[in-house]
């Protein structure tokens, strides 16, 4: 079946120049538009996409609190929401993804890699790219916890071997990259990854990388 995207941006030059790239592809068809967070609401209940494609800055509803609501508690439907940001002008990715985004991608990233990143968030998984998560986290490292801070109780309930793999998570590495750091098979990363969402209360691979800052667990920069 069809990829059902929805598209949310203020600029509709913008919608057309992403509509046309994702017509262009067999397995994806865009549902609709919207050019604010209150309109991206409405749309998400009458349409029931799969991927919500979101710009953050927008009027009457910004993206985080439109995400907040599409993925929320209350969310009637399957939808999962991709951000988009320019980064440099975007303060609020992080509180996106804290919102229920299951990933962000770069306004100017190339055709192909918007394409894969509806795939991916479309099949349950998160689109964590490695780069620009460092490099979001550092330009934001003195919003997160120094990294001396006491280390949550609930990061008790996780095995040596979970821990070590959410770092590994909060760095931006695939289970593909992971297994292949710690001498693994990409099933067994599956599982801790799994394990560790589990224990935690976390829904996706985002929020297990943000939780890892801001628990102190990963230090901003840290390698």
């Amino acid at each position: 079946m069809a990829i059902r995207v929805l598209l949310v941006d203020d600029q509709p030059l913008l919608r057309t120049g992403f509509r046309m790239i994702l017509e262009a592809e067999g397995d994806i068809v865009v549902v609709g538009e919207a050019g604010d967070g209150v309109q991206a609401l409405d749309q998400t209940r009458a349409l029931q996409p799969d991927v919500v494609l979101m710009d953050i800055r927008m009027p009457r509803m910004d993206g985080v609190e439109a995400t907040r609501q599409i993925t929320g508690p209350a969310k009637d439907g399957p939808a999962k929401v991709l951000v988009l940001t320019t980064f440099d002008l975007d303060e609020y990715v992080v509180e996106a993804l804290r919102a229920g985004a299951s990933g962000f991608l770069l306004k100017d990233a190339p055709a192909a890699e918007l394409v894969q990143a509806i795939r991916v968030v479309a099949s349950g998984e998160a689109m964590l790219a490695p780069s620009v998560t460092r490099r979001l986290l550092d330009k934001y490292a003195g919003k997160l916890p120094s990294g001396e801070e006491q280390v949550p109780d609930a990061l008790h309930r996780l095995t040596e071997r979970e821990v070590e793999v959410l770092k590994l998570v909060a760095r931006g590495l695939s289970n593909a990259e992971i297994a292949a750091d710690l001498f693994v098979s990409e099933t067994t990363v599956k599982t801790h990854v799994g394990h560790v969402l589990t224990k935690l209360g976390l829904r996706d691979r985002v929020q297990a990388a943000v939780y890892a800052y801001e628990s102190g667990l990963v230090r901003p920069g840290a390698q």
